[in-house]
């Protein structure tokens, strides 16, 4: 009896965001056998995002998880195929790419890696419960819906520098609250953060819990120094301590850098022949949905390339 051979796929794309969904879009329009594999459900941190406003197209602004609906569409009406499971374990220096999942084997000739990064959480009591309903990790994406508003901003480097200083053009008051005694970001930052009037530091404390009365109220913020606690009102937190790149599946295999991210420049490639990496897992200045879809488009026109030379 002949045994069956096994299917192997031109890409297999691992995540479904906009890097990866673009990159799937651009694959299958070319007529490459592409597979999709996503963990839980398709946008990735996109998706928590109630509304996305600086996205090209949408005049008035779309909810994350349907602009991620509609990058699946457009993928799938292409011929790429989506499957849901968890990457286990992967192979991917040899030729024939294997992608070990908790149900099955899969093979493919490239790979393409757009897992993502996902904020830092604080690990405050509660914190899960309230995301999207009062704690967010963009003030780019969701710091509109707190204009003439108050709230607190947790962190201190550049990225938590820049989102102070954003929500400061619109709410009435921020609370940074850091766990030095000065920030860590650069100077840039410094002086015009110190010039705000609506812009108040509370500087060596930690943010200990969530006051909530059927919605968050505000803030339970203590000193590091000398144990006080002092309880703030606010309407909504950001958490600006930064992310941590979905990157742990590949230690040891493919190239990292200090903070765990996937070495790729403009190009995404990686060290790895035939495996490149898009969107928010790579090293890059900007992470936005826009660079990630443009990630996809580089990676899988750099797939194709790499296969049409095989």
């Amino acid at each position: 009896m002949e045994s069956k051979m096994e299917h192997i796929y031109d890409v297999i794309i691992l995540g479904g965001g906009p890097a990866g969904y673009t990159a799937a879009l651009y694959s299958a329009r070319a007529g490459l056998d592409t597979l999709v594999v996503e963990k839980y459900s398709v946008g990735g941190q996109m998706a928590l995002t109630d509304v996305i406003e600086n996205y090209p197209g949408f005049d008035e602004g779309i909810e994350g998880f349907a602009l991620g609906m509609k990058m699946q569409a457009g993928a799938e009406r292409f011929g790429a195929v989506t499957e849901y499971g968890e990457v286990i374990k992967t192979e991917l220096a040899g030729e024939i790419k294997r992608v070990i999942t908790d149900s099955k084997e899969l093979l493919a000739r490239s790979v393409i890696i757009a897992t993502g990064a996902n904020p830092r959480e604080l690990g405050v009591e509660g914190e899960r419960a309230l995301v999207g309903n009062g704690v967010h990790y963009c003030a780019h994406c969701d710091g509109r819906f707190y204009k003439d508003k108050t709230v607190v901003l947790v962190g201190g480097g550049n990225s938590a520098a820049a989102d102070a200083l954003y929500l400061s053009r619109l709410v009435k008051k921020v609370y940074v609250v850091h766990r030095r005694d000065t920030l860590r970001a650069t100077k840039i930052y410094h002086e015009p953060l110190m010039k705000a009037k609506n812009v108040e530091f509370l500087w060596n404390s930690a943010l200990d819990a969530y006051i909530v009365d059927g919605k968050l109220t505000g803030a339970r913020i203590k000193n590091l120094s000398d144990g006080s606690v002092r309880e703030v009102e606010a309407d909504g937190v950001f958490v600006s301590i930064g992310r941590t790149p979905a990157t742990e599946l590949f230690k040891g295999e493919i190239e990292l850098d200090e903070r765990g991210y996937i070495i790729a420049d403009e190009t995404t490639k990686t060290n790895l022949s035939g495996v490149f990496a898009a969107g928010d897992v790579r090293t890059k200045e900007l992470r936005q949905v826009v660079t990630a879809v443009a990630d996809g488009a580089v990676a899988a026109d750099n797939v194709e390339k790499y296969l049409s030379e095989k």
